[in-house]
């Protein structure tokens, strides 16, 4: 199926690919590949958003599962994604890629407040923009962010990274037999429940008629078969 080339795109990484094998912390040798495959799709003039996960530090849903207040729980994990914002904003610097990271929380000695205008400036200079903190208040997740960011942007598709390539009828890891979907509509996920992103995010894309695609984030090159047009991954739209 052939697919429109994108111009302007949001990536959403999870906090769970920073951490490698590991499943806990920052692994600097997945966070040098990952600034390896952002500088080659930026070096092709695509203009690159990037909202990342904080689940490898902190989860605010499972600190609110065993006993701690939800809103709490949830600015810390805002916090947690302020490190891997920091630490991606790092390792893309070190290979000469201008980065901006905006935070949803003040902090100016770490980053810039969010600015949309600003931001926008930024994707339109070159840069590429990381967005810290979520949107800044609890019981949104960071997909929610991603589609949030993604509308307020102007990006012209949302590429969700996993560990695999693409949706799965079942999680592909534990059942051998479950089939890929090479496309499927927003309300298909919505009533299938499958785990892709979180409802309101699903719902929010839907409503804005922002694309989402589905890629493995661990195979070589495909952020620019991606943003190619070239058949990658399952995309959900209309």
């Amino acid at each position: 199926m052939a697919r429109e080339k994108y111009k302007r795109v949001l990536l959403k990484i999870s906090g769970e690919a920073l951490a490698g094998e590991a499943g806990f912390g920052i692994d600097t040798d997945v966070l040098d590949v990952i600034a390896n495959e952002i500088k080659a799709l930026q070096a092709t003039g695509t203009e690159i958003a990037i909202v990342v996960g904080g689940g490898n530090i902190f989860r605010g849903v499972k600190g609110a599962t065993k006993g701690m207040d939800r809103a709490s729980a949830d600015y810390m994990g805002m916090l947690a994604t302020v490190l891997n914002c920091l630490a991606l904003q790092d390792a893309l610097e070190r290979k000469s890629v201008y980065t901006r990271v905006q935070s949803a929380i003040e902090m100016r000695a770490l980053a810039e407040p969010y600015i949309r205008r600003k931001a926008v400036r930024h994707l339109e200079k070159g840069r590429v923009v990381i967005f810290a903190a979520g949107v800044g208040s609890p019981y949104f997740t960071t997909d929610t962010t991603a589609a949030l960011r993604g509308m307020e942007m102007n990006c012209q598709v949302l590429m969700k990274a996993t560990s695999v390539d693409g949706i799965y009828t079942a999680d592909p890891k534990l059942h051998k037999d479950a089939v890929r979907f090479e496309s499927i509509s927003y309300m298909e996920v919505l009533q299938k429940g499958l785990k892709v992103m979180d409802s309101t995010a699903i719902t929010l894309c839907m409503d804005n008629k922002l694309p989402i695609i589905v890629f493995n984030l661990r195979e070589p090159g495909a952020m620019l078969k991606v943003v190619a047009g070239d058949p990658t991954g399952t995309i959900v739209h209309a």
